[in-house]
């Protein structure tokens, strides 16, 4: 049965139409992305609406949204509330790519990077932040305390 036409279908074949096994839907269901409906014997039964459903969720799965925002997108509402929703996954989702983007970029220098060892590459070290990152070490070996201005005082540890 096709669900298109308005008929109903088993959770097998409504997972096979999207390459789920039948737990899944059965897992969305338990927190709260599906609620089809039962036959007398207690089978569920999907409809067009439950398809459009599992359409939305794979989807939203697919773009990286956990299954409680594609919960709060569902129970949003209206329109304005959807796309609220959907505006905190885009920026999120924008910071990712920007911090996949910047790995690429330096996974790109490693593999033309003409340094023996590329940790010691300046190129490699600027991409990594190294110098914002690195702690600084008194002679000891021991890191460097530094006050609230930044500056770096004595060897932390040191008696």
């Amino acid at each position: 049965m096709k669900s298109s036409s308005g008929e109903t279908v088993e959770i097998g074949e409504l997972a096979a139409r999207y390459g789920l096994a039948a737990h899944v839907l059965r897992h969305w269901e338990a927190v709260g992305l599906l609620s089809p409906a039962r036959q007398g014997n207690g089978r569920r039964r999907y409809g067009p609406q439950d398809d459009a459903r599992v359409a939305l969720i794979v989807r939203a799965k697919e773009a990286g949204a956990s299954l409680e925002q594609i919960r709060d997108l569902l129970a949003a509402g209206d329109g304005a509330g959807r796309r609220e929703v959907l505006a905190r996954h885009r920026a999120a989702l924008a910071l990712r790519m920007e911090r996949i983007r910047s790995s690429m970029e330096m996974i790109g220098h490693v593999m033309e990077c003409p340094a023996e060892d590329f940790f010691e590459c300046p190129e490699f070290q600027r991409m990594l932040g190294a110098d914002r990152v690195r702690t600084p070490r008194a002679s000891t070996g021991r890191p460097v305390a530094a006050d609230s201005s930044g500056a770096e005082g004595a060897a932390v540890g040191r008696r």
